[in-house]
């Protein structure tokens, strides 16, 4: 936890938000604090501080890690479920899991005679070992991050990303997106 007494992290500077007295129209957004470009910018750095050390000493990429994550729990999962649940393109998703399968992480199945056979991606033991291996790390250094906020801050960021994903959600089934 942050304390005036702890030296090695420095103080917090109070910053007057640019987002505080935002009109409709958003005439005093520049694009550095566009909510895109900060998240983005903060998804990249949490991406290489958190998620890549732990991925590198695993062997992984970053999307390799993200699809054995997704497939831990479940085990077996159709390939049109888990392009949704990764938020990956399509493409991306497909070469991830062809180089994991590869390596023996995951098994793909076709299923059907058609030729648009609906194909199921499955996590192999050799996939389960390396993510029971990675998940304990990977749930440390999340947790280290997330802990840098005190709980209020916690909470509030927490509700703030389900309420900005819930309102992507209605914008894309809306077709606003």
């Amino acid at each position: 936890m942050r304390t005036k007494s702890d030296p090695s992290k420095p103080p917090l500077q109070a910053v007057q938000s640019p987002w505080h007295d935002l009109d409709e129209a958003g005439s005093t957004l520049t694009v550095d604090v566009f909510i895109t470009t900060l998240m983005s910018q903060v998804g990249n750095a949490l991406r290489r501080t958190i998620t890549l050390p732990y991925a590198d000493a695993f062997g992984l990429s970053v999307p390799e890690w993200r699809l054995l994550a997704l497939l831990a729990p479940v085990g077996r999962i159709a390939f049109s479920d888990l392009v949704v649940q990764s938020t990956s393109d399509k493409a991306l998703v497909s070469r991830t899991l062809k180089l994991m399968e590869e390596r023996g992480l995951v098994a793909l199945e076709a299923e059907g005679n058609t030729p648009r056979k609906k194909v199921f991606c499955a996590i192999t033991a050799a996939g389960l070992e390396l993510h029971e291996r990675a998940i304990p790390i990977a749930r440390q250094r999340q947790a280290a991050a997330i802990r840098s906020l005190d709980p209020q801050e916690r909470d509030a960021m927490f509700g703030a990303l389900m309420k900005l994903r819930a309102y992507c959600a209605r914008a894309d089934a809306a077709g606003d997106a």
